[in-house]
């Protein structure tokens, strides 16, 4: 039952009008695999929605990539001086015009509209019968998004299933192409280093925490995709579908920027 909350009423139930809108939509049409295509749909309104502040939090993040050595310049000339060494660095961000919550910003605006997707999803695929579709029937804005079922296959998968439940060979790919993508985009989000950046980084000298910092970063980029991965096999191929090509577009994104950058060095 969607109960009637703050949280329900400004997110989830918006967002589930939007997914049943699209729904019927490709369903009009009579497009195989509407349901599938309506996530797909729903994911590049979302993404589109956060571009401003994807590409905000990119451009931050490049720009403190170009200040990490004037920062750590810095951080050894004021090691013993925390105050001095906090006002040097903000000077540096604002003569760059930089802001580094930015990355956290980002985080916190799509956090609640990435919950309400799950919960939409979630609603619409693990819920299901006459019950479930009822109950959508009773949030939809209008009336001609009512509807009178829910058919969740997509070229041969059942979104409302997940490969755990299935235990079909092919749908274990599922776990393996979201693990493998975001490692994909975990390794984007990580530019190389230049050959000079590569020869200081190996003269340097690296403190007890240096070393710890940079294994549990290593640590970081392995483990999060098997997590994401291991969630992948146990929900809904539906979710799995959402994250995925809303991974694969921020991939795209990240390729584009890193050749536009590239390209003006």
């Amino acid at each position: 039952m969607i109960e009637n909350n703050f949280f329900n009423t400004f997110f989830v139930i918006p967002i589930l009008n939007l997914l049943v809108f699209l729904y019927k939509g490709f369903s009009f049409l009579k497009i195989p695999g509407a349901f599938g295509f309506a996530i797909i749909g729903l994911t590049i309104i979302l993404r589109l929605f956060f571009h401003p502040f994807f590409k905000s939090q990119m451009e931050t993040a490049k720009k403190m990539q170009e200040l990490k050595p004037h920062l750590d310049k810095l951080s050894k000339k004021h090691k013993n001086d925390p105050k001095t060494l906090q006002k040097k660095q903000w000077e540096l961000f604002q003569q760059h015009k930089i802001n580094p919550s930015m990355g956290c910003l980002f985080i916190l605006i799509q956090f609640p509209i990435f919950i309400a997707l799950y919960k939409s999803l979630s609603f619409f695929l693990i819920n299901h019968g006459k019950k479930v579709v009822d109950e959508i029937n009773k949030v939809v804005y209008f009336s001609f998004l009512k509807i009178t079922t829910i058919d969740s296959w997509f070229f041969g998968f059942d979104l409302a299933k997940s490969p755990s439940q299935v235990k079909i060979w092919y749908y274990y790919l599922i776990p393996l192409i979201t693990a493998f993508l975001q490692y994909w985009q975990t390794n984007l989000t990580q530019p190389p280093l230049k050959e000079t950046d590569k020869k200081i980084e190996q003269k340097k000298e690296k403190s007890e925490t240096e070393e710890f910092q940079e294994a549990l970063n290593i640590q970081i980029k392995l483990i999060f995709p098997l997590m994401i991965g291991w969630f992948s096999y146990t929900l809904p191929v539906g979710l799995s579908l959402y994250w995925n090509f809303f991974t694969l577009l921020s991939i795209i994104y990240y390729q584009k920027l890193n050749k536009n950058s590239y390209g003006k060095n």
